[in-house]
């Protein structure tokens, strides 16, 4: 039941911010070097004749310099949270243009970093830059832009989490991997299912969408912890290596990258490592190489060792949400214990149980 705590997030403002942080989208073709470079994308924005025809008002925040995605930090995420914050209350949404390489781990820290959150916030970009002819920039923009303004009648966000829209598709954040370098379909969640499939018409699917508490105020989170590796496990990999990698004074959690559906070598060496790290309290994540499916210690022996050693399943979770997922907690949580617990729970929809 709405309360008088929930107003504030059911007031539908007609506002979207624009936040611009770098990436193809708004990029341009040096005449001289034929290479992409950060083109001014104010100028970009005012000359799209297809703003004047949505209903909100477009506000924009960039960042400067922009940023490529390779160098995305979780400085830069702090950043992301605190424009956000400062502004949540102005605006109906927010969307996030960013590139491509990194922006499904953008997008599971900031469903993490933004805890409860009750409006939309959609990353996109664009596989070419907005000012070419085949672009998909101007189409993932402008429905991003008009995702991000939609409401129910009493104002409140058909789609309050962190998302990705991408060739027609809006897609939980946490739940998204980069699937293709060159396709305009670059992303998907093999896991889960679509929020929205944008064509003629939107199609909500309500039923996999987040529902927040409304009682609550968004609570936003800017430490992360990153002191966390991720390990892919394959065949003949060597004891020398991975020693050095566990034993480093400063690690604090791993995401191991296994076989199947969590199964890994039964190489005595390899067990005695995991549970060494663990016993001193490190966090051993096994998640599977495979693009969808879920990781199931019982199903066999090699599984099982690991459970024994002491190593934490990450059930169906992405590469990128375990890592975010790590050093959200790590910098919460000082005790392991609590961070593993936490690991077993579905904190914003990040994975099955």
């Amino acid at each position: 039941m709405e309360n008088s705590a929930d107003h504030t997030a059911f007031v539908h403002t007609g506002k979207v911010l624009l936040i611009y942080t770098g990436g193809t989208i708004g990029m341009g073709c040096n005449p001289r070097t034929k290479a992409l470079e950060p083109l001014d994308f104010r100028y970009l924005v005012e000359n799209m004749p297809e703003f004047q025809y949505l209903q909100t008002t477009i506000d924009t925040y960039l960042f400067d310099p922009p940023v490529d995605s390779s160098d995305m930090t979780p400085s830069l995420w702090a950043e992301l949270v605190r424009i956000i914050s400062r502004n949540y209350y102005m605006y109906d949404g927010f969307v996030i243009l960013h590139g491509t390489d990194t922006m499904a781990f953008t997008a599971s820290a900031l469903s993490f970093m933004l805890e409860n959150l009750t409006k939309p916030v959609i990353l996109t970009g664009s596989q070419l830059p907005i000012g070419q002819l085949r672009t998909d920039g101007k189409e993932n923009l402008v429905t991003s832009i008009e995702l991000a303004s939609a409401h129910h009648p009493d104002g409140r966000a058909m789609v309050p989490e962190v998302c990705i829209f991408f060739g027609g598709q809006l897609l939980r954040g946490n739940r998204s991997t980069k699937q293709s370098a060159d396709g305009f379909n670059a992303f998907a969640t093999f896991n889960y299912p679509v929020l929205c499939h944008a064509g003629v018409n939107f199609v909500f699917h309500d039923h996999h969408i987040l529902t927040p508490d409304y009682s609550m105020g968004m609570k936003p989170h800017t430490a992360m912890d990153p002191h966390v590796i991720v390990m892919s496990l394959f065949p003949g990999i060597q004891e020398c290596f991975l020693r050095h990698v566990f034993e480093a004074p400063e690690l604090r959690a791993v995401v191991m990258r296994t076989f199947g559906s969590g199964n890994a070598p039964q190489s005595p060496w390899l067990i005695r490592l995991l549970r060494e790290a663990s016993e001193r309290g490190v966090t051993i994540v096994n998640i599977s190489q495979c693009v969808s499916g879920a990781v199931e210690m019982n199903r066999y022996d090699t599984g099982l060792q690991l459970k024994d050693a002491g190593v934490v399943s990450g059930y169906d979770s992405t590469v990128e949400s375990a890592v975010t997922k790590l050093m959200y907690l790590q910098a919460r949580f000082d005790d392991y214990h609590t961070i593993r617990d936490y690991m077993n729970r579905s904190i914003c929809g990040e994975i099955s149980l």
